[in-house]
């Protein structure tokens, strides 16, 4: 109990670890998502990884079983990812909100401003060489902006913080769920895995 207390933090700006950030978040009461969701929905995959997957928030599955990206969307992201040779051992995942939103519904401006210093921290932990950014709510929240997603596809961005040593390169592609509803996207998609591939090619040849 004496180490909880410790490990607690009670400012963000003092974490410097994933397992004191998880601990913040699961402690927070700054956003009222919490109430309603059976599970804090932290992160899944290898927190080594320089390459960091983001989506929205969990769903309905998420939820149930506290890690992101195991239902439906997240068979398909799964298929995603080993069609460039990468899964989940490859990469790290998590969400801009780590509570699902009732019924599944979209999550609302002060929800998103709510949860974005946890994500923000998560970042700046994880420190990652390639930012994915999947679906329009994940890519506006992180890239502040109001452009949609169809005009942010198929081309790279730099995710800047003042708390990073240097921008990091970031990629929007439509999130795994959109590409059920709309599978005549996915050639679209797959065009955006085949940059990001070229460009971890890069990263693994210099690094």
């Amino acid at each position: 109990k004496l180490k909880d207390k410790i490990i607690l933090k009670n400012h963000i700006e003092e974490i410097n670890n994933l397992d004191e950030l998880e601990k913040y978040i699961k402690n927070s009461k700054e956003c009222k998502l919490k109430n309603a969701a059976n599970s804090t929905v932290f992160a899944d995959g290898n927190p080594n990884s320089k390459i960091m997957l983001i989506g929205e928030a969990p769903g309905a599955d998420e939820d149930k079983l506290g890690k992101p990206f195991v239902g439906r969307a997240g068979k398909l992201l799964d298929k995603m990812l080993s069609a460039i040779s990468l899964n989940r051992n490859k990469v790290y995942i998590s969400n801009v909100l780590p509570w699902r939103p009732p019924s599944n519904r979209e999550p609302n401006s002060e929800e998103i401003l709510q949860c974005m210093p946890f994500i923000q921290k998560h970042i700046e932990i994880v420190n990652p060489s390639i930012l994915i950014l999947l679906g329009g709510t994940a890519a506006k929240a992180i890239l502040t902006t109001n452009i949609g997603i169809t005009k942010l596809i198929g081309k790279w961005h730099k995710y800047n913080s003042l708390n990073l040593k240097k921008p990091i390169l970031t990629r929007a592609i439509f999130h795994p769920a959109f590409l059920l509803r709309s599978p005549q996207y996915k050639k679209v998609t797959w065009q955006d895995l085949q940059e990001i591939e070229i460009e971890i090619g890069k990263y693994d040849k210099n690094n």
